[in-house]
């Protein structure tokens, strides 16, 4: 029978002073929502530049135009998906302001209208064109959101406070990350990506039941802008003298720090299940009252 290997920096192994992180299984763990398909969108434009270089006055101007639309385009198509990522993953959240995929299908459509022209002038050939790239834009990749969401029985103010605190959450999360990238050590990348799932347990909870934000504001504010600076100082003192105690004390923050978030969350999940257990209690009291009789059973 075959024989796993289990050497210092297999995948699973127990992490020593400088070994690799254990795998972890994280519930709420993203994935980057930009894929190849978005990635291969910039070669159109680098390839319509470089053939009009030859082309003269009026066709290099036309290339440059085309390639400079279907790069915005492109830019504009990740950061779109970026933020259908983030409000699909989210139980209450507003739609995107600017509808970045729908802008960047008609980029793409116009670019698409200024190569047709340059290789064959003509509206109709160019209208042909690029209606066609936009439609194949849209199928492709979809629009954006266009209505916000929410939970039922909350109203839009109370789904207001929740999306903009999760929202200035999110952003202190996003600058964990990025801070422990620069650290360059994949035992603190796995410990920071652990705690952003906890976290996002938190958030998910806070957002099925607008009333847990008072409980829950500190923890999304003070001790998340707190981890959020005490990753960007670790980074910066790692990332310079590779100080073995350093990361060790804030890995064992971020210890401390998870464990509250998780009990934060089991304590919110408690009191909304004891308040749900209240008020089937009043209504029941209140149908026998009025000479309805229910079966316990």
């Amino acid at each position: 029978m075959a024989q796993r290997y289990g050497g210092k920096h297999s995948p699973g192994s127990k992490p020593g002073p400088e070994g690799p992180a254990p795998q972890q299984s994280y519930r709420n763990a993203q994935v980057d929502p930009v894929g190849v398909r978005a990635n291969v969108l910039f070669v159109p434009p680098a390839l319509l530049a470089l053939l009009s270089l030859n082309d003269g006055a009026t066709g290099l101007a036309l290339g440059l135009l085309g390639a400079g639309l279907w790069t915005s385009g492109a830019f504009l198509l990740r950061e779109g998906l970026k933020a259908e990522a983030a409000y699909a993953a989210r139980k209450v959240a507003r739609r995107p302001t600017l509808p970045r995929k729908i802008l960047a299908a008609l980029l793409a459509g116009a670019g698409a209208a200024l190569a047709a022209w340059k290789a064959e002038p003509g509206i109709l050939i160019a209208a042909i064109y690029g209606a066609a790239a936009t439609g194949l834009h849209i199928t492709a990749f979809g629009i954006d959101p266009l209505r916000d969401k929410g939970v039922a029985g909350a109203d839009t103010f109370q789904q207001s406070r929740v999306a903009r605190a999760v929202d200035e959450a999110e952003q202190s999360l996003a600058a964990m990350k990025d801070a422990a990238l620069r650290a360059r050590d994949r035992r603190v990348e796995a410990r920071v990506e652990q705690f952003q799932s906890v976290a996002r347990e938190l958030f998910r909870t806070v957002e099925e039941d607008p009333r847990d934000l008072t409980a829950a504001r500190k923890y999304l504010t003070v001790y998340l802008q707190g981890a959020r600076d005490a990753t960007v100082k670790f980074a910066d003192i790692y990332a310079r003298s590779q100080d073995a105690q350093a990361r060790e004390g804030y890995l064992a923050l971020l210890d401390d720090l998870e464990q509250n978030f998780a009990a934060r969350t089991r304590k919110m999940l408690v009191e909304d299940r004891t308040d749900l257990t209240i008020e089937i209690d009043v209504l029941r009291d209140r149908l026998q009252r009025e000479g309805v009789h229910l079966d316990r059973n």
